[in-house]
């Protein structure tokens, strides 16, 4: 059995799925199908993730993340209130605790400035009036900052695409692909798929699909295990918003934060843990062919070669609490282990280029059938709507 569509989406996370409500509304009269190897959308890292929008804030003046995060930020805002999506906006505080990383305190200044977003310093005092639990010598307000319910937005825009008559196709493995005169051959573990074009948005699995449509990737996926807790119902009113430290200035990670859920909860996490699998949530999730090929991949003995100190200390924390505590006390000092549980853990597709550096922007790469995008974590989630207007623009340019 043989469908057939004029664009097909691979992976129904929700950059996919903003990609493809995207092209309804670009392409009105195109056949639209999504797929995705797992029953339930935005299964991964749209649904295993802190349900922030973030601002802009961090990212390089000029870069992709630094363009989409802003405006991006605030079409989820429009969207989620237009559909009764929760979200709130509650703004965040990153926070300097010592007098060393005030320098890389006062460049995030210069970088939300530049990328126009709101922020402004605090002082201590006026840190301690807004989160009066939480140590720190400066800080910076970002009022932007919210929190939102991804997996609700994930289940909106897929009952939007149904609403248009997109053929949606959950529990379906893409497992090769091929040419056909004009058209690809997708062929999946259900049936095959005709399309004459091909959007890879498989987030874990991208450098992969990339491979199987013929595509040697620039970079290749690790994925990073972020671990979190969540705190006991008592001490959630520890924190009143979103609480960051200032993050290494050579990771495209945020470090150890503190986050209220929409649900009204506190998370704290994650660290950043290199996963023994694509989909390695625990420690106990292990891959033979995965290790094999992290063993063999030159990118891997590269990055272990720099940063080899800094993969240790979150391993560390990772399998013994009270480092992990220790780390989370430099901002809220009150917090005890017997404080925190453990909540679901994600995974984060990291892009590593060979020769060992991390992708720290979005990556697309186009050919004349395919998009693939082979780096979109955070701000992703926040900035997808437009990631999925841009990325539709690219095939909707074809099709005029």
């Amino acid at each position: 059995m043989a469908g057939t569509s004029d664009v097909t989406i691979i992976g129904g996370g929700i950059v996919g799925l903003a990609t493809a409500h995207a092209l309804a509304q670009q392409l009105p009269d195109s056949r639209i199908t999504v797929i995705d190897k797992e029953p339930d959308w935005g299964s991964h890292q749209s649904g295993h993730n802190s349900g922030v929008i973030h601002s802009g804030l961090y990212y390089a003046p000029g870069s992709a993340k630094a363009r989409f995060a802003r405006a991006g930020g605030e079409a989820m805002y429009r969207f989620c209130a237009e559909h009764g999506i929760p979200v709130h906006r509650t703004g965040k505080v990153v926070v300097a605790t010592g007098e060393h990383e005030l320098p890389a305190l006062r460049e995030l200044f210069r970088r939300g400035k530049a990328n126009g977003v709101q922020v402004r310093e605090l002082s201590r005092a006026e840190l301690r009036e807004r989160e009066p639990h939480v140590r720190g010598l400066r800080a910076l307000l970002v009022p932007e900052a919210g929190i939102v319910d991804f997996p609700a937005v994930c289940r909106k825009l897929a009952e939007l695409l149904a609403e248009h008559g997109a053929q949606l196709l959950p529990a379906t493995e893409l497992v090769g692909v091929r040419r056909d005169g004009n058209q690809l051959v997708l062929a999946t573990d259900r049936e095959e798929i005709r399309t004459r074009w091909a959007i890879n948005c498989a987030g874990l699995h991208s450098d992969a699909v990339a491979e199987l449509a013929g595509t040697e990737p620039p970079a290749r996926i690790l994925p990073f295990r972020g671990e979190y807790y969540h705190t006991t119902s008592f001490r959630r009113r520890l924190v009143n918003a979103l609480v960051y430290p200032v993050p290494n200035p050579a990771f495209p990670f945020l470090g150890v934060h503190l986050t209220r859920t929409i649900d009204g909860g506190l998370h704290v996490g994650p660290n950043a843990v290199l996963a023994m699998a694509r989909e390695g949530y625990d420690w106990w999730t292990w891959s033979r062919s995965h290790v094999r090929r992290l063993l063999q991949d030159r990118a891997l003995r590269e990055l272990a070669r720099e940063y080899w100190r800094t993969g240790l200390g979150e391993i560390a924390r990772s399998v013994v609490k009270p480092l992990f505590v220790r780390e989370v006390q430099r901002l809220l000092p009150e917090l005890r282990g017997r404080d925190l549980l453990r909540a679901e853990a994600g995974v984060r597709a990291q892009a590593v280029t060979p020769d060992g550096k991390l992708v720290d922007d979005f990556l697309v790469v186009e050919d004349e059938h395919w998009v693939h995008v082979l780096n979109a974590p955070s701000p992703a989630a926040t900035a997808s709507l437009l990631i999925g207007e841009d990325i539709a623009a690219r095939i909707s340019s074809r099709a005029r």
